[in-house]
């Protein structure tokens, strides 16, 4: 004999598959049916200042997603979002995306996880002397190329050849008065006497030239430096 009545539990309400959907090509699912666009570059990662569209197979244009416009999820294909202004770099080697323009130093560090006791450079073509990049310094990503950053432990031991003796140096920089200090062993500030320093060997783009009063240079392995002294009175 047949009931008339169904099983309750044939009735019982099944969780719904969660919805799938991809931004800048990752993989994201939910269980709401709705996101904004804000709460779309919030799981991405995206700042809410960026612009967010919807793929749409051609002939016709992506979609701009504004920040409180509400996507449904739920249709039958897999949503896929992208942003078109995009900028690309390297750290140490891996790729990195920025949805900003300019990054500082601090920010490339922290992205790449670089030491604090590392110095961090932007890598310039061979040749030339890379660009030292302090914590505080705004990099425009913007620029043509992808700008590619490398961090080193900072070498503080170099060999430099002053009045054609060879010395040992454990710093980054050298001034005026230290190349002095090692020629003559050391500085007189008597304002009768009068230094010249010369330097060769040094960094691109200008490898050789003149030190002044309170200059500083950056130190090369192998750098010389001719110094001399005048007595004016």
């Amino acid at each position: 004999m047949n009931s008339q009545y169904h099983d309750g539990a044939s009735d019982a309400h099944h969780p719904k598959e969660p919805l799938h959907f991809k931004i800048e090509g990752k993989g994201y699912q939910t269980s709401d049916q709705y996101k904004t666009g804000a709460e779309l570059k919030q799981m991405a990662g995206i700042p809410l200042d960026t612009e967010l569209y919807l793929s749409v197979s051609k002939p016709y244009e992506d979609e701009l997603i504004e920040n409180d416009k509400s996507v449904n999820l739920a249709r039958p294909e897999v949503e896929e979002f992208i942003v078109k202004r995009k900028l690309h770099f390297y750290i140490n080697g891996q790729l990195f995306t920025s949805y900003e323009q300019y990054i500082t130093g601090a920010q490339i560090r922290e992205l790449g996880n670089i030491p604090a006791d590392h110095e961090l450079y932007l890598d310039i073509q061979d040749g030339w002397q890379d660009d030292l990049i302090t914590d505080d310094e705004i990099v425009d990503l913007a620029r043509e190329g992808k700008e590619r950053f490398v961090s080193r432990p900072p070498k503080h031991d170099y060999i430099i050849i002053v009045n054609a003796r060879q010395k040992e140096w454990k710093a980054a920089n050298i001034s005026f008065e230290q190349v002095v200090v090692l020629a003559f062993g050391a500085y007189d500030n008597n304002p009768n006497i009068g230094y010249t320093v010369n330097y060769s060997r040094g960094w691109e783009p200008k490898p050789e030239g003149t030190m002044v009063k309170n200059s500083i240079l950056r130190v090369k392995n192998k750098m010389i430096f001719d110094v001399t002294a005048t007595d004016k009175s």
